[in-house]
């Protein structure tokens, strides 16, 4: 009896530890939005039939019913077609093209009630079909997929507003419209490994969790690994690899493993970054990151020129996950002293804001004294669940 007793706790612990793995909503994660593509419906009605709006001919003398025969009012006259007097022209057929463009159509009812119905829950759409079919994936950026299409020799134009794909927003602008003209100075912090304690919520599961990140780079190519373990389950892994340019980090792969992996390539002559997810490719530009590199890029561009990221500052990447392309704004807010695990350190707080009701909440405290590395990331959850890392130790990698 005894051990049947500890068989049963030990399932039920790792049963918990196995949903709070997969819930925690790590700094690395993409938007919780929902899986899949979401496709949207309209209907047009159909026009009347020409014969339906053509004058009714007069019946023939000699098609007349006879005069004895007795009226039937609930029953349709049989009527012989009579070709139309040539004075009296059918109505033209409706091209397909005026229907496309029509927008919302305004003609009576047909008598499809749910179809009516589908359509006046259906959330708004392009107006032509074709536009429809080449909307982006949910993660994808609006910026981004306007990008227009490019032959594979001609990289598209940078959706951004500098060479450099970062938008760097001065106090009281507006996100995506920076001033910079020229491609920021980037300061890569040296070869470093930081353990963090991760303490949170997932699926109202309290749970305590350890996260590693390694940083390497020989000035030539670099990689980025960062991994969470829980107890008795095992650990979730990403690692991003790629160059390392005077702009900074340029990605070119991109890996999420958990039971399985996924993956984004870079292709940047295309100007183009593929999923194996099976997702729509994404339209990128130079200074494109993931969501990895991105945390090492905004600590490259604070450390080169940290005068210029007053607080209210904004600055606007292009971020990847292992499913789709977004645009993220952080906005420089105030600095702060953090008591962490691994002691007391002055920091710079960035603040990454939702911007769709699925999207996640980042808060970050970059450590000067450390290269502007993240000594303390805080995510949370549209749902309420959250996960803090903060920094235990450092160490070379």
């Amino acid at each position: 009896m005894p051990r049947r007793t500890l068989w049963i706790l030990t399932a039920l612990v790792l049963a918990v530890h196995w949903l709070v793995l997969q819930g925690v909503p790590l700094a690395w994660d993409g938007s919780a939005a929902p899986a899949g593509k979401v496709f949207t419906t309209r209907s047009v009605a159909a026009p009347p039939p020409a014969v339906a709006a053509a004058p009714a001919p007069s019946p023939s003398p000699a098609a007349a019913p006879p005069a004895a025969a007795p009226p039937q009012p609930t029953k349709p006259r049989k009527v012989t077609p009579v070709r139309p007097a040539a004075t009296e022209p059918a109505p033209a057929p409706i091209e397909p093209a005026d229907v496309a463009q029509a927008g919302p159509v305004a003609a009576e009812p047909t008598g499809n009630t749910e179809q009516g119905a589908d359509s006046a829950t259906t959330p708004a759409i392009p107006t032509t079909s074709a536009s429809a079919a080449e909307a982006p994936a949910p993660e994808a950026s609006a910026a981004v997929a306007a990008a227009p299409a490019a032959a594979a020799s001609v990289p598209p134009p940078s959706p951004v507003a500098d060479g450099s794909g970062v938008d760097i927003t001065p106090p009281g602008g507006t996100p995506g419209q920076g001033t910079s003209t020229a491609a920021p100075p980037v300061r890569l912090p040296a070869p470093i490994k930081l353990a963090f304690d991760v303490a949170g919520q997932a699926k109202k599961f309290d749970y305590q969790a350890r996260a590693e990140l390694v940083w390497q780079h020989d000035g030539a190519r670099y990689e980025a690994r960062q991994e969470v373990s829980a107890f008795l389950v095992g650990s979730r892994t990403q690692r991003s690899t790629g160059l390392v340019t005077a702009q900074g980090l340029q990605p070119e792969r991109f890996g999420d493993r958990n039971r399985s992996e996924r993956a984004a390539h870079f292709d940047y002559q295309r100007g183009r970054v593929t999923f194996s997810a099976n997702t729509p490719d994404a339209a990128i530009g130079p200074g494109a990151q993931d969501r990895l590199s991105v945390f090492i890029q905004l600590a490259g561009l604070l450390a080169a020129t940290p005068d210029r990221f007053v607080p209210g500052t904004q600055l606007t990447l292009t971020t990847v996950s292992a499913t789709g392309a977004d645009r993220w704004t952080f906005t420089v807010e105030a600095a702060e002293t953090l008591n962490l695990p691994a002691g007391t350190l002055p920091t710079l707080k960035l603040q990454r804001l939702p911007r769709r009701d699925y999207d996640q909440k980042a808060e970050l405290w970059l450590a000067p004294d450390m290269g502007y590395l993240p000594v303390r990331i805080k995510i949370t959850q549209a749902n309420g669940d959250f996960a803090d890392l903060r920094l235990r130790s450092s160490g070379p990698p």
